[in-house]
């Protein structure tokens, strides 16, 4: 009776494992359609705007990557300054966010108290969904005042007066400018790159610190030595994500850059960025004109601009990680 009550058991069994693996293809199927989706998509993007482009870059050759200048009336278009500005409100939003992010996280991983991390990681999390309209209105309203009052004329009076930075911090104190429009911007990558330096150095096993400190090691020497290497590649994802919302960032750097189409030795002087720029023009381009190829020209040229971004940083990486680690 029991050998036959198990005999019977097995083709039931046999059929449970076949309706698994066809579930098992399904699944597979779907997972593979939904990645094989998101790099059409991608590519229709990029073909989309390359597209709308090509009379743009046809038109004006390499002179429209490099020129500096945007006339709708004379139909000259060049995207060298919008790149400019791109670039270097990126760059300097990190230099200013990534320091104050990985501090961040150093204190509410290793030395907060108990009670305080929770109430602040939650804060940094919610800057994260503040509106990018609403930090360009704060920008405009109260940052711009106190730079053109306080801040800028400051230094424009001691750092100014220098022979070799001098003219870094030279000019008229406006307020609005590619400095400011860097210092909204890093407030607003800022909470992006500490939540994820905070989750990655969280995820290093309790064993690793703890023989650090039993070997006599400090909390930095700690977090230098054994927090920052195992988490490398992930904290330098966190940056890659901050840089990513610093490049595409349109409406807070609008109100606060200048949008003023030069490329001035200032960081106190007015420029505009690729989007902020798509943004202002956009309205008025009419289909099938030049200024409307342009103006795609410059979304396919962003989209260049954070291609390159992305690949450095994973070769990088790749440079950086042990040999059995490559792929």
């Amino acid at each position: 009776m029991q050998q036959a009550a198990t005999l019977t058991a097995i083709p039931k069994a046999g059929a449970a494992r076949g309706g698994g693996r066809t579930g098992d293809v399904i699944f597979a199927a779907a997972c593979r359609g939904a990645g094989i989706f998101v790099l059409l998509l991608l590519g229709a993007i990029i073909a989309g705007l390359f597209i709308g482009g090509w009379d743009a870059f046809r038109t004006f050759g390499a002179g429209f990557v490099f020129g500096t200048d945007w006339d709708p009336v004379q139909e000259v278009f060049g995207a060298g300054v919008s790149i400019y500005g791109t670039v270097v409100t990126a760059v300097l939003a990190l230099v200013m966010a990534v320091p104050v992010a990985f501090g961040i996280a150093f204190y509410l991983t290793e030395l907060a108290p108990a009670w305080l991390r929770r109430p602040l990681g939650t804060a940094v999390e919610l800057l994260a969904a503040v509106p990018s309209i609403i930090y360009g209105m704060w920008g405009f309203f109260l940052i711009v005042p106190f730079m053109s009052q306080t801040f800028q004329p400051f230094l424009i009076d001691t750092l100014g007066e220098l022979p070799v930075i001098g003219n870094l911090f030279a000019g008229p104190p406006f307020g609005t400018g590619i400095f400011t429009a860097a210092l909204i911007l890093a407030i607003m990558v800022l909470p992006f790159i500490a939540a994820v330096m905070r989750d990655v150095f969280n995820t290093v096993p309790p064993v690793f610190k703890e023989s650090a400190y039993g070997l006599g090691c400090t909390t930095w020497e700690v977090v230098r030595r054994v927090v920052l290497p195992y988490t490398r590649v992930s904290v330098v994802g966190g940056i890659m994500l901050g840089l990513g919302r610093a490049l595409g960032e349109t409406m807070a750097v609008t109100f606060v850059i200048g949008n003023a189409n030069r490329i001035s030795t200032s960081l106190f002087g007015p420029g505009n960025t690729i989007a902020s720029l798509v943004a202002l023009e956009f309205g008025e381009a009419t289909v099938g004109s030049l200024k409307l190829s342009a103006l795609l020209g410059l979304g396919f040229i962003l989209f260049v601009i954070s291609f390159i971004v992305l690949a450095l940083s994973r070769l990088l990486l790749r440079q950086r990680a042990p040999q059995g680690a490559r792929k």
